[in-house]
């Protein structure tokens, strides 16, 4: 029996998705109601928990495959794991987004950057060998330069629409995202043959 993790929400629908297309069945999961944790006919027996949930799973031996976000992995410092597969489902981006004169102002200071994603922005100046300050915000990262807190943000942009609405633009794309399936190291090794056989499974779907 393979034991899977998997984002509870959009990547939930879209993965189960793929999984029914891929001949699996997928009605235990469909039918769940408030469960947390079901086994198919297939023999897949899955746990449904939050992004950084499951990495934790997988850190920890609990499941042997992941389905989660590459902004998620990104942020993570587990990196125990192969990534056997990109869904190609739940396309996104980071990107570094200011108002329009953050390219051309001259800062006598250290930029200030508010972003969710502490690790991506960190590493993303690092890159630019740019000394920054970043702050850490929860809600809406929009706030930080709107309210004056940041000169900009690094963030997950979609269609762009609540940057545009704030007066906001991007300033550099820094890196795509889609759900990936991963899968514990340790797991692979003894269950590859099982795993392996789901990902053929999945990449045949068109």
């Amino acid at each position: 029996m393979i034991k899977i993790a998997m984002t509870k929400g959009r990547i939930q629908k879209q993965v189960t998705q793929l999984l029914e297309q891929a001949g699996y069945d997928v009605a235990p999961i469909v039918n769940m109601g408030r469960e947390l944790q079901i086994t198919t006919d297939d023999g897949l027996q899955f746990i449904f928990g939050k992004a950084n949930d499951v990495v934790t799973f997988l850190e920890h031996g609990i499941v042997d495959v992941g389905f989660v976000g590459k902004d998620t992995l990104d942020e993570s410092d587990f990196d125990d794991y192969y990534e056997l597969l990109d869904l190609q489902v739940g396309k996104c981006y980071f990107a570094l987004a200011a108002y329009p004169d953050f390219r051309y102002k001259i800062f006598n200071r250290r930029k200030r950057i508010a972003s969710k994603y502490t690790a991506v922005a960190k590493r993303y100046f690092a890159r630019q060998q740019e000394d920054v300050e970043i702050i850490k915000l929860e809600g809406s990262v929009e706030l930080g330069p709107v309210v004056g807190l940041s000169d900009a943000i690094v963030d997950i942009v979609e269609t762009g629409n609540t940057l545009r609405a704030n007066g906001l633009e991007i300033i550099e794309k820094i890196s795509d995202i889609s759900t990936r399936m991963i899968v514990n190291k340790a797991s692979f090794k003894f269950r590859k043959i099982e795993i392996m056989d789901l990902v053929r499974s999945i990449e045949h779907v068109e």
